[in-house]
């Protein structure tokens, strides 16, 4: 729901992150100096129907996140929302303006962990800012903060606005683009849990011990994958909301459709597998309480061998004068006898009902 405001103006400073600046006109693109204010790109795109500005700020810090605010006179939640980080995806409008907040996925399998990476992008007007929150792209690449423009060329998200047609729709075009490509991530992080999913499997009907803990972990990964999908899918449910009331061409929203059927079937896969872990999980449970059943029968088994001699041995280490068979001369044969003989019965009969 759109929130109004009045407006005011904003102080607008200029922040230290390092940035790639675009403009476009007509469908094509050219690079703007990274030191351009962001206010001057506001009043490029606001000057004609046939353009549009675009920023990628690395690692963006409060006094970014101020000049972005004051550039574009942005609602003050929309303020807050930049500054406060570690967000889990979703899709609010304030004014004129959207915020989508985006979560993409890396999945490392030597660690088996799955690596988020957050995105703010800020939809203004005709100018988009993509905010990257986590000194990393949308391929998961680690950039360093104190990075060149010259070295950021070639990781600025350009592929996101190289298709003119594409720009022919406008800023949500590009926003469009953007979900596609997290979307588009979650596909192997889901194949490379899938994987790491059945060697557990194996390993748990193979006896190793160690498989509970990696269940558990691999638990955990798959659980924060269901909560960022889920979330992106109720944004995409939130954007298709406003298709009417803010008049998305009908190829975009097809587009959006498109991007709803690939995510469902990720959320549906990813549920599939929190399921199968759980099973997993019951099913070593299972196996350890059958091990360790088996393992308490055989240490009664031979503690009720051991019990046998140790039975005779206490009741003839009593030392009563009266006792039979004390003072006759094959006594202690005998009694020896006896305790190897109820021994060799017992381990007998523990065999034989398969204790042993």
């Amino acid at each position: 729901m759109s929130r109004e405001r009045p407006r005011r103006p904003a102080p607008v400073v200029r922040g230290a992150s390092p940035r790639l600046l675009r403009l476009v006109e007509d469908g094509v693109v050219r690079e703007a100096d990274p030191g351009m204010p962001l206010e001057e790109i506001r009043e490029f795109a606001a000057s004609a129907r046939n353009r549009m500005g675009f920023a990628v700020l690395l690692a963006p810090t409060a006094a970014d996140v101020a000049e972005i605010a004051g550039a574009f006179d942005l609602h003050p939640l929309i303020t807050e929302d930049l500054l406060s980080g570690r967000q889990r995806p979703k899709l609010a409008r304030y004014d004129d303006s959207l915020l989508l907040v985006l979560r993409s996925a890396r999945y490392i399998d030597d660690l088996e962990d799955v690596e988020f990476s957050e995105f703010h992008l800020v939809v203004t007007g005709r100018c988009l800012v993509l905010l990257c929150q986590d000194d990393r792209l949308l391929d998961g690449r680690r950039i360093d903060p104190a990075s060149t423009p010259e070295e950021l060329r070639t990781v600025d998200g350009s592929w996101l606005i190289g298709d003119a047609e594409l720009l022919s729709l406008g800023p949500e075009a590009i926003m469009y683009r953007l979900l596609e490509a997290v979307i588009d991530g979650y596909a192997p992080v889901v194949a490379g849990i899938e994987i790491d999913v059945e060697q557990i499997e194996r390993q748990v009907f193979s006896g190793d011990a160690a498989a509970a803990q990696r269940i558990y972990l691999l638990s955990q990964e798959v659980v924060d994958l269901v909560q960022a999908s889920t979330a992106t899918a109720r944004a995409l449910r939130d954007l298709e909301a406003g298709f009417e009331k803010h008049d998305v061409p009908a190829s975009l929203q097809t587009y959006l459709q498109d991007l709803k059927s690939d995510l469902a079937r990720t959320v549906e896969e990813v549920q599939n597998q929190r399921q199968t872990l759980a099973q997993i999980l019951d099913v070593n449970a299972t196996l350890v309480a059958q091990r360790q059943n088996e393992d308490m029968k055989k240490i009664s088994g031979w503690a009720a061998i051991l019990f046998a001699p140790t039975l005779i041995g206490a009741i003839y280490g009593m030392n009563f004068d009266d006792m039979p068979e004390l003072h006759w001369t094959y006594g202690y044969p005998l009694a020896l006898g006896s305790m190897l003989l109820l021994a060799v019965v017992l381990y007998v009969v523990f065999r034989w009902k398969k204790w042993m």
